[in-house]
């Protein structure tokens, strides 16, 4: 510790309960309040996924095939957190996902979409089609790369005959708005204002497309009604889940071809030499981009994450709830001794710049403010997650005709039969299918609607218990928070008890 910092009292309670053979996990867990003068709406929720990708809300989505494609990667950036889209998906299919994100919000487009003006209409809509593109504006371009259109949705919507040529249906350059390479937002913004314009293509002296400006991205950026995470070319930020196979190296190659933010290493043993080499190869091959790496359970294993070139650490082996490594290996520490354990050794060993993000157990916001608040920068959720309009998967009945979604841990038997990367992630990759061995299941959660519904419930939570503690920042709540063990009535105590409730 710095001097002149009071040593944060969890760490004393930390060491109090290893010292005893104890390892807790978040139900076992409370505050004292604190004299406080924050009230909830005063809390400042910003924080770190890696040392240099900030979330303006400390909640990121697990990469698990039932929960983070790109719709719930735009819905988090959007919200303020970042997804982590799975690596189930094929390297070219994940690659796309990350660009439909990217693409989502712009403030500046720097490398737009195009067409050829030799295409037809059937051609564009095939592609956006295959591509999963949620937009609809094109720049057209002829053969030397010189803008000669631009076709919008409503050139689309118009559009009977879908076999004619774009050039039939878009706005010819010489009716658009256009301006030179350089420009700055705020002049742009104006522009397209006075205009009345939603697209402001940006020209070389050559003629050739430099780039593209949307003005309902301006304006959200500029006017501030924007909450969503954001890069430094205001495009939404997005993780990616890689393997540490020497295969995997194509894979990062094509996300971070699509500035994917950040590479997120992905085994359920993380400390070990193929986690090492992985990293070192990452490094050696595309230099300085962020690695989360994970997952990890014990303080050695951060810090020698840490050491191998890490900017953030996934901690957490087994507390999913439906992840069974606990059971069948019989392997993994209680989630909140496990953070609080990692964070601490990291700061000790001078790493206290690398954040720690909390990966699964958690069931509800009471459990993100005791993770936080033992050291975690962040926490990552898929049951609270999965279930809702935002996850992949079909809303199904089941027997009782309840909606609900499917939802499974990528160490189910159907995870690892689906999937190469899934068996790979629990070191199963040579093994045949027939003798794979689980460490998860396939389960079946409650249909809840918007996943910002979820995030809403998270996020005010976590607002209302930083209140509690005296606590404006999230860095704040280590230092406030003053912890104790609950016993198994405490427990009961805590919960909704001794009534038969009539709406949740």
């Amino acid at each position: 510790m710095k001097a002149g910092v009071q040593r944060p009292q969890v760490y004393t309670f930390l060491e109090m309960m290893n010292d005893l053979g104890l390892r807790l996990t978040y139900p076992e867990v409370r505050f004292e309040s604190r004299y406080s003068e924050i009230m909830p709406s005063d809390a400042e929720l910003d924080t770190k996924f890696s040392e240099r990708v900030a979330l303006r809300v400390p909640i990121v989505s697990a990469a698990m095939d039932t929960v983070t494609e790109a719709d719930m990667a735009i819905a988090l950036a959007e919200y303020g957190g970042i997804g982590v889209i799975h690596r189930g998906l094929t390297p070219k299919a994940q690659a796309s996902a990350v660009d439909r994100v990217k693409h989502r919000q712009n403030g500046l487009i720097e490398n737009p979409i195009t067409v050829p003006e030799t295409w037809s209409v059937t051609q564009l809509q095939s592609l956006r089609r295959e591509k999963g593109y949620l937009f609809h504006r094109f720049p057209v371009l002829d053969g030397a790369g010189k803008l000669v259109g631009l076709v919008t949705r409503k050139d689309l919507d118009v559009c009977e005959d879908e076999h004619v040529s774009v050039s039939k249906i878009m706005t010819v350059a010489e009716d658009l708005e256009t301006a030179p390479k350089g420009i700055g937002k705020r002049e742009a913004y104006e522009r397209m204002r006075n205009c009345k314009r939603e697209s402001l293509p940006l020209i070389n002296k050559d003629g050739t497309l430099a780039g593209l400006y949307l003005f309902e991205d301006l304006k959200r950026i500029l006017l501030g009604h924007s909450t969503a995470n954001v890069d430094s070319n205001d495009q939404l930020r997005v993780a990616a889940a890689v393997g540490t196979s020497e295969a995997e190296m194509e894979r990062v190659a094509l996300l971070l071809e699509k500035k994917c933010d950040v590479i997120v290493i992905d085994t359920a043993h993380g400390h070990t030499q193929s986690m090492r080499l992985m990293i070192e190869a990452i490094r050696r091959e595309f230099g300085d981009v962020e690695i989360v790496a994970g997952n990890v359970s014990d303080p050695e294993a951060a810090v020698a994450l840490a050491n191998w070139g890490a900017n953030g650490i996934k901690v957490g082996q087994g507390p999913g709830s439906i992840c069974t490594t606990r059971v069948v290996a019989g392997i993994g520490v209680p989630q909140v001794s496990a953070v609080g354990n990692c964070a601490r050794a990291l700061r000790e060993a001078g790493f206290e710049r690398i954040p720690v993000i909390a990966d699964g157990g958690m069931e509800n916001s009471g459990d993100l403010v005791i993770a936080l608040s033992f050291g975690a920068s962040c926490g990552m959720f898929g049951g609270m997650l999965a279930g809702t309009d935002e996850a992949p998967g079909e809303i199904v009945y089941d027997p009782e005709l309840k909606q609900v979604k499917k939802y499974r841990g990528m160490g189910s038997l159907s995870a690892m039969r689906d999937s190469r990367a899934a068996r790979e992630r629990y070191g199963q990759q040579d093994r045949a299918v027939q003798k794979l061995v689980a460490e998860g299941v396939e389960a079946r959660v409650p249909y809840k609607g918007k996943v910002t519904l979820v995030l809403d419930k998270l996020s005010g939570g976590l607002r209302q218990g930083m209140g509690y503690l005296g606590a404006r920042t999230i860095g704040e709540l280590l230092h406030q928070a003053r912890p104790f063990r609950v016993s198994p009535v405490g427990m009961r105590e805590s919960g909704v008890h001794g009534v038969q409730a009539v709406a949740e």
